[in-house]
């Protein structure tokens, strides 16, 4: 499911650059940007790159343990799982093509400013088991982007961080059955 949200802030954000940019192919890709052994991937030449840079578990949003009436039983269904998806968008443009990096971020900060909610009612195409995806531009200290940065293996590039919260796994798995007890029947004769 991660593959599914990730891939839709991407469908979105390239369709919004190709209207905006009367772009004839797309610029965005969600990819790493360097290969395990250490070289440049090789779809992402002048593309602005979105990669996953952690996952947790968002513990604010708790929901007790879902159940529903069938028949005379109650069925109970397993709680779903809310993470929160940090998100790097990152201009790879090199060269004399960097102002086109410095744009595209620029247009990434703008759309996601005017969609920082995404729900099936603004993206019908958002899967069925999400509710909702919520960005919020996460602040980093030079000090946390250069660690980052050296963990990810490579050269600052312009980027921006995205916590994507509310992405929900729901494997409306059964996790009991409950016999439902009503009130008690007295009969008088």
């Amino acid at each position: 499911m991660i593959n599914l949200a990730v891939q839709l802030l991407a469908t979105q954000l390239n369709q919004y650059l190709r209207r905006t940019y009367n772009l004839g192919e797309d610029v965005v890709v969600v990819s790493n940007l360097l290969e395990m052994d250490g070289s440049v991937a090789a779809s992402v030449n002048n593309k602005l790159v979105i990669f996953l840079v952690n996952i947790e578990k968002d513990t604010v949003p708790f929901r007790q343990v879902r159940s529903h009436e069938v028949g005379e039983r109650e069925i109970q269904s397993s709680t779903p799982l809310y993470f929160n998806l940090y998100l790097m968008m990152t201009a790879n443009f090199t060269g004399s093509n960097y102002p086109e990096a410095l744009k595209f971020l620029s247009s990434t900060i703008s759309f996601f400013q005017k969609n920082h909610v995404m729900n099936h009612q603004t993206a019908p195409e958002l899967d069925a088991r999400i509710e909702k995806l919520i960005l919020d531009i996460e602040n980093l200290s030079i000090q946390d982007l250069s660690n980052l940065w050296g963990a990810l293996g490579g050269k600052y590039l312009p980027s921006i961080l995205y916590k994507v919260r509310m992405v929900a796994f729901d494997a409306e798995d059964i996790v009991g059955r409950v016999s439902v007890v009503g009130e008690p029947k007295t009969t008088v004769q």
